[in-house]
């Protein structure tokens, strides 16, 4: 097998940085860049079998088998995939089994029927829809994954292979009717008022749980899809659906729990723990949960389903459901994360509370800053897509997302599914406490001081300019 990865070079706001180097979930529930996460999977479903040669597109495979390398031939398997898709070990499995006994060049098809697809990876993408001549029951979109079995094949004997999630439809709250807004078609009446008419059941508040997962990350909401929906609630899901299917597996889990004097989501075969972390002994952690190295858990926490990277510190009274939070990160005293990603390096300061949101790495959230994540009126939320506009996420609830490298003040309220670009300083101030709208670079209010002072803090993620390793370096005098 021979594998090519297609480069794509686009800057994904607000962190101004390509998908490949954000945090996602990676194979063994723990928070990695996309890039490494992608050689992780391939490497375990592939084998041993690293990208020769980084594409621009799909047709520049073709010039570059014929360049000579030691131990391949032209007509090898080739596996190509463009470095902003997320795919896990399931998904992959699945689309090679299927392609392999084709034994002709496959191209991965989302079939546009497919509630998880249709709800996370469709809506802000530029994926194209097809109407086969069988009619549009079968639609689907196309990604940039593709399978050739005996090397290059030209485009027209492209096979395109549909891959189901097998989702499940789930929820997590059970609430009133009223609090979901899904009377959101407003037509005219005769008399020429505006009313409510039919529902979206897009807007009902249950999430679609899939056995595989694939997102192309072109949005900041597709990473939010990509790493909790279809990432660790997902996880929980299979899990669950596991233990409902193998009673074996299920009695191994009760003795476990009895050896260890534990309820059975709180054993070790399911909360699994780093060597060198210390956890208080009130801290209630239920699982699938994973807990990197050297970490350290204080008293009151409690943790539910969630993933945490190496050398974290969660301290008392912390409540954390169904996030994400990565390497050498530190949460004070009561703060909340629901849904939420928190890239390394952050903090997240005492009451802080984080609904359905993304942090990026380096930055610092103030004391008492609450992202809410639903509008109060029945309007669709929107967020940028793929082309920087703003489009209906086809959610009804979603939090906000920070970029790199900010510092956000205590006191602050975001509104939902607003965005704080990278390199921005915000302090509460009686003239803007409340986020509306999002926030660029050159609204950060260290601009405002003397350039001595703004000084301090660096610009590392250039709007439009990929980063260079060079401007991390700092000068000492």
């Amino acid at each position: 097998m021979r594998m090519f990865a297609i480069t794509d070079n686009r800057l994904i706001s607000p962190f101004n940085e390509p998908s490949r180097n954000l945090t996602v979930v990676g194979i063994d529930s723990a928070p990695t860049s996309l890039q490494i996460h992608q050689k992780e999977v391939t490497a375990r479903v592939l084998g041993p079998c690293p990208v020769e040669e980084d594409l621009a597109e799909i047709y520049d495979l073709k010039a570059a088998l014929t360049k000579e390398r030691q131990g391949v031939r032209p007509d090898d398997e080739i596996f190509v995939y463009r470095d902003n898709a997320f795919f896990d070990e399931p998904f992959l499995r699945y689309f090679l089994q299927a392609a392999r006994k084709l034994q002709r060049p496959c191209r991965v098809a989302l079939p546009a029927s497919d509630p998880a697809w249709r709800k996370y990876t469709i809506p802000l993408s530029s994926l194209k829809r097809v109407r086969p001549p069988s009619g549009p029951e079968h639609d689907y979109y196309l990604a940039d994954i593709w399978y050739f079995p005996a090397g290059w094949a030209e485009e027209d004997s492209w096979v395109p292979l549909a891959i189901p999630s097998d989702a499940k439809e789930k929820g997590y709250y059970n609430i009133p009717d009223t609090m979901t807004n899904r009377k959101l078609d407003m037509v005219t009446d005769h008399r020429g008022r505006l009313r409510a008419s039919g529902t979206r059941p897009d807007q009902d508040l249950t999430h679609w749980l899939s056995e595989r997962t694939c997102v192309v990350i072109e949005s900041w909401v597709h990473l939010f899809n990509a790493t909790i929906p279809l990432g660790v609630f997902s996880i929980g899901s299979r899990f669950e659906e596991h233990t409902s299917d193998h009673n074996l597996f299920t009695i191994r889990l009760l003795l476990r729990a009895i050896l260890e004097q534990k309820q059975v989501l709180s054993c070790s075969d399911v909360v699994k723990v780093g060597s060198g972390s210390d956890i208080h002994p009130s801290a209630i952690i239920l699982g699938p949960t994973t807990i990197g190295r050297n970490c350290s858990i204080g008293p009151g926490v409690v943790i539910d389903n969630c993933v945490i990277g190496d050398n974290v510190n969660i301290a008392q009274g912390c409540q954390l459901m169904l996030s994400v939070v990565g390497h050498n990160t530190f949460l004070p005293f009561r703060a909340a994360l629901f849904m939420t990603l928190v890239m390394e390096n952050t903090i997240i300061a005492q009451n802080t509370c984080l609904q359905m949101c993304i942090i990026g790495r380096n930055s610092f959230i103030g004391a008492g800053t609450t992202f809410t994540d639903f509008n109060l009126l029945p309007s669709s939320i929107k967020a940028l897509n793929h082309a920087g506009k703003l489009d209906d996420i086809q959610q009804p609830v979603m939090g906000g997302c920070v970029g790199h490298n900010c510092r956000i003040g205590a006191g602050m309220l975001v509104f939902p599914a607003r965005t704080i670009e990278s390199d921005v300083i915000i302090s509460a101030s009686p003239e803007r406490r409340i986020i509306m709208k999002n926030i660029d670079y050159e609204q950060s209010d260290h601009l405002l001081f003397a350039p001595r002072i703004s000084a301090l803090h660096r610009r590392l993620y250039m709007r439009g300019e990929l980063m260079d390793e060079s401007q991390l370096l700092e000068e000492w005098t």
